[in-house]
Formats: structure tokens, C-alpha cells, sequence
């Protein structure tokens, strides 16, 4: 189908128009859902909307319905193929897209477009299903004035009314109605579980894995998205010092790590033993929701954050989990300790489970270890001393640091310590990590975050899913479990402030890139601080900040009981001040003489100049004057609005044809003054 050309829409009828237009506003609102949406269903929905559109431009006939059915019934059969459900939130909105397009084939009357509007508004808001991000806000509030342009448009009945004229009467009703939704965000009670975004399990991502396969983190460096900001009180800590601590993987069956206790039974437990020192370092953490419980904070935290509707638990391995998956985005307080120790002091039999390796795996690096033992230096090494012989292969035996290792085979910790001598984190943590148990020294793997990046516009630090990092625990005696970063060995600055990780750029990010790359990065940590403003002021409004709202203008022990009063009685305030001004409204300004100001404002277009004193009886003379009997209907139309106001009963033989019966009322000259064809 052609694009229709400014002239052509012109000349198009108002029904062509008004259809066009309103498909327009549909297709940007569904236009973020098709990346989400099946693809049958984004290619359907947007095959639909273009032969509307070529139905409307060609003035074309309707589909029969027997055709609509058909394809109903066939998108429902894809839709239950698809998701093994029509119910559910992805089911929901493919079926929700499916319906709206295909009632704009059946748009025949005013009650078809009522209910396109209203499917319309239900397709804006299932967007926030999926992302509650500034863009998608400020996307859906266009799509909103569009949906709300076509319905004052729809409320036009006679003419053919310019659409600006309908966008600037949805632009004020939107501007009424703002200070309304106002209070109505501040106070209406949010209450678990009723108030939130639906969601669905295992659709989010955290970037971290309760397993890990070697490869896995590579992949996931790329990715760009924020994982979590944070805002210290007081100065922040070195950024190398940055470690948050997430999943511990213990148990290895020679590919995969895994919790130990997901792996073989612990004979012995081992418990925390967190033992602090020194000052504490307090920040605030808001957290993307993951669809797993792990809290992530700066390694060592005592106490646990204080989650609303949860509660928070440290495992033995210090790994903080809340009491449910975390499904939306929380907002938490912790106390960090920089310099802490944890795990059995002595040698204790649970930490035979820390040297086991399975048999048959990577025999050129057990081989290494038993070379380093029989040294006559290392012959009776400790824990410590063995840790540095290993860091310092990795310093000076040629080994890189690269997002690129290609696919490893069976023996990953022999290719990586004797052929490759590369890897991700992963690669060089979980070889570190093989060869330290093969020296019979209890160690382990840690994922989480490390580092973050300083956003200078608002102060927080931002951590991403590519700041994801692996890195090692060594237990030592007298010392318990040791943080040793295998990584900053190979390369110092990934633990530093001057190489961070980054997603590949595409051509234009380049170009813009090459052309100004300190003015992009300034944009970009506006738009991140933006973007973070609005997600502690809009999104993680909570009930807390609700009650605190009202502690702050007097209430002592607030509840959401206080809400809903408060609530009803702002309602009912902004109802009887609403009330108010539509009777001041109605007594200061009569809708006659607005309809003979309209006339007044039309008349001086064409040339006809008037005074507020002028009566329409003059005015209707001044028309003759001006167009003789090309302006008859204007005439008489204009004789008949004198009549309607100081001789309601008396007939007119010239009156229009629609108004010829009596009294003629001041809608249906309205309407007769919109359809008066007026003299060239």
C-alpha cells in the first residue's frame, strides 16, 4: 500500500480520515508490544492494520463477517498453541492485540469505534505489564492523547472537524484531569497483594545463574541493562573493594558448578561464623527484579535488608536470600563491613567437601599440582604461600583477559592453564579454583557484582548485568574462607576504575561515538539519572512512603485506613470544586452567545468585521450585503439564531430545512450552522 499523500488526505472523506488516524494511534501502541507479542501475532496485527488502512483509503467495502470469525477462531487456536492457555498474563495481551485488530475491520457505527477506544486503552496500559521505564511512560501518554484525540473527534458528529481541533480539547481534558490522578497516585492505599504489576515466573533475567557452565558469563558481559543502583551515605568505598556477593557454587561434577547443597549432601555443616571489624560502610541498594530471592550486597553484611512483605536470611555462605523470588523492584538499606572473616577457623571435616574433584577430569592440571607439591619450596607450604605460586602463573605465564575464548571442551581448567590462556572471569576463577582443590586446598567459586560505574549527575552508582564477575574463596587456617580474585592477576584494571566492561557498540552509537564521546557519556548518565529519579519517585512509591506522607502533614500513627479517608475526602473537595466551576462556568459565559461568538470569529475570517454589540439581525444584513444570494443560508440561519433567543415560538417560512419545526432548539442550530456551506 502507497503512503497517502498530504493532499490525498485532504481530500479524503472525514470517515477515511478519522479512520486513518485512529489506526495510526493504534499501531503506536501496540508497536512495543511486538517484540514481546508471538510473531504470527505481530505480523497479523500489523497485516490487519494495513488493509484497514487500504479499505479506508480506496473506499472499499468491510470484510463480510463470516471472515472475521474465521480469522477469530483461527488466532485463537494460535494463541492456545502458543502459550498452552488462553488465560495468564502473555495469553491475556496476544489475545487482547488479536481482538483490537480485528474490530477495526467490523468499524461500521459509533459504538464500533467506542469500543476500539476502549480496547485501545486496555492494549496502552498492558504495556507496563512488561516495562514501567520512563520511555514506555512517556510513549503510552502520546498514545493516551491520540486514543483521547479520536474520541473527542468521535463526539463531532456533523462536518468534518480539523483534528487539531479535537487534540486541543483531549490536551485540556488530559490537563483537568492531571491534578485528579494526582491525588489519586498519592493516596489511593497500596495494598500486597492487590497493588502491583502482574508477573510470571522465570521471565525476568538476573544475570547470574544458580549454575554455572563455563561460557555462561562471557555471553552475559554483553549485556548493558542496570542490574541494581546504589547510593552510599558518606564516601564510597574503592570501587576494587566492590563485591556483591551472590550465588556460592561449591559441588562441580567436571562441566557445571553448583550449591553444594544442590549437589551432594553436606556431612558437615559449616556454619557462617561472620565475624566484623572496623567501621561499616551504608548504602542504599534498588534492586531490578530477578524472579530469584538473592539479595545482593557488599560483602560482609551482618544484618540482613528489611524488605516490605518479606524477610531477608544470610546462609552459611553469607549468600543473603528474602523469603520470596523478587519479582518487582525493591529498594533496601544494609551496613556493610569491608573487613570481616567467616567459616571454621580449624581444620574440620566438612571441608573435605571443598577439595573434591570428579574423576576422569582435566588430569594435566592435577598433574601441575602434583609438580608444585613435589618442590622442595612448596613441599610444606601452606594455603597462602600455594595462592600466590598460582597467581604469579597467571601473572607471568602469558595468560589474557578476553570477552572472546571461544567454546571450551571437556578438560576446561587443562585447556585454559596450558593451551589457551584465556578466559573470562569464569574461565580463570573456576581453573583457579580446580587447581587449588587438586593441591588439597578447600576453595570455591563466588558469583556476583563487582565494581559499578559513578553516575555524576545524581550521585548513585550503577551496577550492570556486564559488571558480572566470578571470582574465587580459598580457605586458610587461623583465617577461614579468604576472598582471592584470580582475575585481577591476568588483568588488574577489570577490578578497577579504568577497564570496565562494555557492550559492543552499534553503527550509530559509533559514529556518535567518534563524534562527541564525552558529550554522549554526559547524556547518557542524564538520561540514566532521569530514568533513576523516576524509579524512586514513581515506581517505588510504596505504602511506607504513603504513611510516611501522611505522618508529615500531622497524622501520628497513620494506616491505610487514614488513606482511604483522606482519599474520599479529596474526592469529594475536588468534586464539589469541580461542581462549582461548572456553574460559575454555565452563569458567566451563555452558550448562546459563545455560538454568536463563533460566528463573529468566522464572519471576520471572510472580512465581515462586527462589534460584540452587533446583533445577528445586522449581521445577517451585513452578509447580504457582502455575498447577495449566495448567503442566504447564512441569512436565514443567522435570523434563525435572533429568533431562538427573543422570539422562541414564532415561525419562519425561510427558515432551514432542519429547523423548521419550532422552537428550534440551540443544539440543533449548532449543528445546522456546521453543515452551512459557505460562499467562496
Amino acid at each position: 500500500m502507497l503512503m497517502p499523500t498530504p493532499a490525498t488526505l485532504r481530500t479524503l472523506p472525514r470517515e477515511g480520515r478519522d479512520t486513518l488516524f485512529l489506526l495510526a494511534v493504534i499501531a503506536w501502541v501496540l508497536l512495543p508490544q511486538a517484540s514481546r507479542l508471538p510473531l504470527w501475532c505481530s505480523l497479523g496485527a500489523g497485516a490487519v492494520l494495513l488493509w484497514r488502512g487500504w479499505l479506508a483509503l480506496n473506499a472499499r467495502a468491510l470484510p463480510r463477517k463470516i471472515w472475521l470469525l474465521l480469522l477469530l477462531a483461527l488466532t485463537l487456536g494460535a494463541t492456545f498453541a502458543t502459550h498452552g492457555t488462553l488465560i495468564g498474563r502473555d495469553a491475556g495481551v496476544t489475545l487482547l492485540v488479536v481482538l483490537l485488530t480485528l474490530k477495526t475491520l467490523e468499524l461500521r457505527a459509533r459504538r464500533d469505534a467506542f469500543v476500539i477506544f476502549f480496547l485501545g486503552f486496555f492494549c496502552m496500559l498492558s504495556n507496563f505489564f512488561y516495562s514501567q521505564s520512563l520511555l514506555t511512560a512517556i510513549g503510552m501518554v502520546i498514545g493516551l492523547l491520540g486514543l483521547l484525540t479520536a474520541l473527542v473527534n468521535a463526539h463531532m458528529p456533523v462536518g468534518k472537524p480539523p483534528l487539531a481541533q479535537a487534540a486541543k480539547t483531549a490536551g485540556s481534558m488530559a490537563l483537568l484531569g492531571a491534578p485528579i490522578m494526582l491525588v489519586l497516585f498519592m493516596l489511593f492505599p497500596r495494598m500486597a497483594p492487590l497493588w502491583g504489576m502482574p508477573s510470571e515466573a522465570m521471565t525476568g533475567r538476573s544475570g547470574l545463574s544458580a549454575r554455572m557452565e563455563v561460557g555462561t558469563l562471557a555471553t552475559l558481559a554483553l549485556d548493558d541493562s542496570v542490574a541494581m543502583r546504589i547510593r552510599f551515605e558518606g564516601q564510597a568505598p574503592p570501587q576494587r573493594e566492590m563485591y556483591f556477593r551472590g550465588p556460592v557454587l561449591s559441588g562441580f561434577d567436571g562441566r557445571q558448578w553448583l550449591p553444594l547443597r544442590d549437589s551432594l549432601p553436606t556431612r558437615y555443616a559449616l556454619p557462617a561464623n561472620l565475624q566484623v571489624s572496623g567501621d561499616p560502610v551504608r548504602y542504599e541498594v534498588t534492586q531490578e527484579p530477578t524472579q530469584r530471592p538473592w539479595l545482593f550486597v557488599m560483602e560482609a553484611a551482618p544484618q540482613g535488608p528489611e524488605l516490605p512483605g518479606s524477610r531477608s536470611v544470610m546462609q552459611d555462605d553469607l549468600q543473603w536470600l528474602a523469603s520470596r523470588p523478587l519479582t518487582e523492584r525493591v529498594r533496601y538499606q544494609v551496613s556493610s563491613y569491608p573487613s570481616f572473616t567467616h567459616g571454621p577457623m580449624q581444620t574440620t571435616l566438612g571441608l573435605l567437601e571443598y577439595v573434591d574433584l570428579p574423576p576422569g577430569f582435566n588430569p594435566r592440571t592435577l598433574a601441575l599440582a602434583a609438580e608444585i607439591r613435589r618442590d622442595p619450596r612448596y613441599a610444606q607450604a601452606n594455603a597462602a604461600a600455594l595462592v600466590q605460586v598460582a597467581l604469579e602463573r597467571l601473572r607471568t605465564g602469558g595468560y589474557t583477559y578476553t570477552l572472546e575464548p571461544g567454546v571450551y571442551g571437556r578438560d576446561t581448567a587443562d585447556e585454559f592453564w596450558f593451551d589457551r590462556k584465556e578466559g573470562f572471569c569464569e574461565h580463570i576463577a573456576t581453573s583457579f579454583v580446580i587447581l587449588m582443590r587438586a593441591l588439597h586446598i578447600p576453595a570455591r567459586i563466588v558469583t556476583g557484582y563487582q565494581g559499578g560505574e559513578l553516575n555524576s549527575v545524581d550521585g548513585f552508582w550503577v551496577v550492570r548485568q556486564s559488571d558480572a564477575h566470578a571470582w574465587a574463596e580459598v580457605w586458610q587456617a587461623g583465617r577461614g574462607w579468604v576472598r582471592v580474585d584470580p582475575t585481577s592477576a591476568v588483568a588488574p584494571g577489570r577490578t578497577g576504575a579504568f577497564q570496565r566492561l562494555a557492550a559492543p557498540r552499534g553503527v550509530v552509537a559509533q559514529a556518535f561515538g567518534d563524534f562527541s564521546p564525552t558529550t554522549l557519556a554526559q547524556l547518557r548518565a542524564t538520561w540514566e539519572a532521569v530514568n533513576n529519579a523516576w524509579s524512586q519517585w514513581v515506581l517505588n512509591y510504596t505504602q511506607g512512603k504513603q504513611l510516611k506522607l501522611l505522618k508529615n502533614i500531622g497524622f501520628e500513627s497513620p494506616d491505610w485506613q487514614d488513606l482511604s479517608r483522606l482519599l474520599i475526602v479529596a474526592i469529594v473537595l475536588a468534586s464539589l470544586a469541580g461542581g462549582g466551576w461548572a456553574w460559575w462556568d454555565r452563569s458567566q459565559h451563555d452558550p448562546w452567545l459563545r455560538l454568536l461568538g463563533r460566528v463573529r470569529k468566522r464572519l471576520a475570517r471572510a472580512g465581515i468585521e462586527s462589534t460584540p454589540a452587533t446583533s445577528p439581525r445586522q449581521l445577517a444584513r451585513l452578509v447580504r450585503q457582502k455575498y447577495g444570494a449566495q448567503g442566504q443560508s447564512l441569512h436565514d440561519w443567522l435570523m434563525q439564531l435572533e429568533r431562538q433567543r427573543y422570539a422562541p415560538a414564532a415561525p419562519s417560512a425561510t427558515a432551514p430545512a432542519t429547523l423548521k419545526s419550532q422552537p428550534a432548539q440551540l443544539g440543533q442550530l449548532r449543528q445546522a450552522f456546521s453543515r452551512i456551506r459557505w460562499p467562496a
